[in-house]
């Protein structure tokens, strides 16, 4: 019970901090979404940077590092390449979303493109994606409490009391319950992984050298990637995938319109790879697992942190850890809803009622939470994907936004609205396609040469919705001497 009580603690503090957080606001829709637009440095870099731990990281990359081996060293390498992406375009995203008053990604597209329209889809897309994604906090909360509590609060408990909490403080507090429950989390989660990626190596191995000498001898090539399939090929491709889709994720792209001005993501920029070479001590920790506690097959590789630290540590260790583990999964969720819900009612909600009032906006935004919960609560309980290839899914849909933001930064845009719908939509549904049927590249051109067969679906979605883009925006685009679609600055 003494782990139990630990985990407990952890909760009752974040709902505190999340409830505390709305203290002295007019908690306005902008002020709920996105801070007011006054985030200085420390909570700008916390919401970004604290994308890197979510249970995706304190589960999915130790679980990978445990069943996969070399092939998952791609997230390492993802996010340092997103956020050199960011020291140039995160700034643009800001000025524009300055001066046009804007709180969703979805609102981006609409003033760029002046089409309401395309803003709906833009909203669905990233919705359906950020659905997977709340899910796989949801499932990690649910492993993480219930394998680090001995078995005494069941996954489904703990995943439905998580929920709660979660969304009684995003619909309280918004955006300003996750920046403050985020400094308590990426300070813990920095401590512990450090820790566990340091000593368990020493205890099970004597040093992380000879702990990969030991894995390197129980599973010969394990630690590289494969000729075939999880192959260099699709190594890089997957991280171009996930590092043009890092800021695509709506949740990611809301919060930076949260900062005070754009020097605040030149700065982070700097610090952010830095950071995101603690994954390295997910991965140690994830390799001395497999040698100390062998055997875990398929999605029972995401139990391997949780299940060395049980047999390693006292209760009240196993309690800070899961604990921990359970603030990877409230900070995260806890922007997920707040998106969700924002985009849907400023999006969706407001073009179907455009004499929607700002208040009721906002009130059908704190509405929409519950429900955007259950939706996620449904799926965790009836899903059997392992937390990286759901969140692998998520990014093939929203890359797909990618190149219609790009090519709408410069001053005169190339393409149109309907070449950006249409490219959209032609990788989104690429994307849905194979991955409903669990098609391959491979399956699709099997006369090419492997490594085009072993790319990463996502990609070839991607070439699908530049091809599209560009010859449906070359049909459109409005002939010589007529009026030029206007050209929006990007601030």
């Amino acid at each position: 019970m003494t782990a139990l009580l630990v985990i407990a603690a952890f909760l009752l503090l974040a709902v505190a901090l999340g409830v505390r957080a709305r203290r002295g606001r007019d908690m306005s829709l902008e002020e709920w979404s996105v801070g007011g637009r006054g985030f200085g440095s420390v909570f700008v870099f916390l919401l970004l940077a604290g994308e890197i731990y979510t249970t995706f990281t304190f589960l999915g990359a130790s679980g990978w590092a445990y069943g996969k081996g070399g092939p998952a060293l791609y997230i390492l390498g993802y996010a340092a390449l997103a956020y050199v992406l960011s020291y140039w375009l995160l700034p643009a995203v800001w000025r524009y979303g300055k001066e046009h008053r804007l709180v969703s990604q979805s609102d981006f597209f609409v003033r760029k493109f002046d089409s309401p329209g395309l803003g709906v889809l833009v909203a669905l897309v990233g919705v359906v994606a950020m659905v997977p994604y709340l899910v796989l906090q949801l499932t990690g909360l649910g492993i993480i409490v219930s394998a680090s509590s001995y078995g005494h609060v069941s996954s489904h408990v703990a995943v439905v009391v998580g929920t709660v909490a979660l969304t009684g403080y995003v619909v309280l507090s918004g955006i300003h319950g996750s920046a403050w429950v985020s400094v308590v989390k990426d300070v813990l989660i920095v401590g512990v992984v450090v820790f566990l990626g340091i000593y368990l190596p020493l205890h099970y191995s004597g040093g992380i050298g000879a702990m990969f000498h030991s894995v390197d001898a129980a599973h010969p090539g394990f630690l590289t990637l494969r000729r075939s399939g999880q192959s260099p090929a699709w190594f890089v491709s997957t991280v171009l995938l996930t590092a043009l889709g890092f800021y695509m994720w709506p949740h990611t792209f809301g919060a930076t319109y949260s900062a005070k001005d754009p020097r605040t993501f030149r700065r982070s920029a700097v610090f952010m790879p830095l950071y995101q070479l603690m994954v390295l001590f997910v991965y140690f920790a994830g390799f001395a697992a497999l040698v100390a506690v062998p055997g875990l097959k398929g999605a029972d590789a995401d139990l391997s942190l949780l299940k060395v630290t049980v047999r390693t540590f006292d209760p009240w260790f196993v309690g800070l850890v899961g604990g921990v583990g359970l603030l990877t999964a409230l900070v995260p969720g806890s922007l997920l809803l707040t998106t969700s819900a924002t985009t849907l009612a400023q999006n969706v909600y407001r073009l179907a009622r455009p004499e929607a009032s700002d208040r009721a906006v906002r009130r059908a935004a704190k509405l929409l939470v519950p429900v955007i919960a259950a939706v996620a609560l449904f799926f965790a309980f009836n899903g059997g994907s392992t937390l990286v290839n759901l969140l692998l899914m998520g990014y093939s849909l929203v890359t797909q936004l990618f190149p219609a933001l790009l090519l709408s930064l410069p001053a005169r845009r190339r393409i149109t609205k309907q070449g950006a719908a249409a490219g959209i939509v032609a990788g989104v549904t690429t994307v849905a396609v194979v991955t409903l049927t669990g098609t391959t590249v491979a399956d699709l051109l099997p006369g090419l040469p492997q490594p085009v067969k072993d790319l990463n679906v996502g990609v070839v979605a991607l070439l699908v919705n530049l091809v599209v883009l560009f010859a449906v925006s070359a049909v459109t685009r409005p002939a010589a001497g007529t009026v030029a679609e206007p050209a929006t600055a990007t601030g």
